[in-house]
């Protein structure tokens, strides 16, 4: 049975502490040490893991340890002009979902989202909190809460379309949002960013769930390969969470680089693609 958002949003929560602890462990934890440190009886930690996300927590240490994001170039290194060969970009199949997307024109994202009406509403997701704003043309925000709080992100996301009008819309997005995160249905995606920044995040649609690229690939794929910087800070100003997969994209040395809504959620949303990857 597919769990709800809420459901996957309290399992986050669980596996975000569990991940403190290991990160300041100096040997991997047995199930006991990590259910003891979370007050929880083994059995039932072992539950909440497996299903958010489908692994052991033994298992899943492997994902989430620093060194996971090296292991998925070698592994899962994803060449954006094969996966675009495959037909994994446009308005097909995308990854593991159905999205249909379309961007803003340049001359409406000039406008600083005069004339548009966002429609926003806080949410539960598989990684906690997030707070969503939609257009009427689909989803064209997600910012996650774990690591910044309400307030910094809203006043983050507001600030990228000024002079938009804004209204709280309670329940108003769940059909979207609960598809997007359960991975079934139709989820419409409205792209409102500068032109360079769009074709990034085109670029960033073509990376399969489970697998990963560079900002170097992503440069080399648009055709502008010495703007990397430019492609980081693009990735970096993706609005959509999630769904313009910004976590996907790493350094070629493995680390993971930046994530504006904080690096444990990046490791948590790669740990919990690759270990749904591996399992199905």
């Amino acid at each position: 049975m597919q769990q709800a958002p809420i459901e996957q949003g309290y399992h986050y929560q669980v596996m975000r502490r569990a991940l403190d602890l290991i990160d300041q462990a100096d040997a991997p934890l047995t199930l006991e040490d990590l259910a003891t440190q979370l007050a929880m009886s083994p059995a039932h930690f072992q539950r909440l893991f497996s299903a958010w996300v489908g692994v052991s927590p033994k298992r899943y240490q492997q994902y989430l340890a620093l060194g996971h994001a090296k292991s998925l170039l070698s592994s899962r290194f994803t060449t954006l002009a094969a996966a675009h060969g495959a037909g994994l970009s446009g308005t097909g199949r995308l990854h593991d979902l159905f999205l249909r997307w379309e961007a803003m024109s340049p001359g409406d994202y000039a406008r600083a989202g005069a004339g548009q009406v966002i429609r926003w509403d806080w949410i539960d997701s598989p990684f906690g909190e997030a707070l969503a704003m939609a257009t009427d043309r689909g989803i064209c925000g997600i910012a996650f809460t774990a690591e910044t709080g309400r307030e910094a992100a809203m006043k983050d996301m507001v600030s990228r379309w000024p002079d938009a009008a804004f209204v709280q819309a309670p329940g108003g997005l769940d059909d979207w949002t609960q598809a997007a995160f359960a991975q079934t249905g139709e989820t419409r995606l409205h792209m409102i960013g500068a032109p360079f920044q769009i074709k990034v995040w085109e670029a960033l649609l073509q990376i399969p769930s489970g697998h990963v690229t560079t900002y170097s690939e992503i440069a080399q794929a648009i055709g502008a390969p010495r703007a990397v910087r430019a492609v980081g800070t693009a990735v970096g100003r993706n609005p959509v969470s999630f769904l313009i997969p910004c976590h996907r994209a790493i350094r070629k040395s493995g680390g993971l680089g930046g994530y504006h809504w904080g690096l444990p959620v990046k490791r948590a949303i790669l740990a919990w693609e690759s270990a749904r990857a591996d399992a199905g």
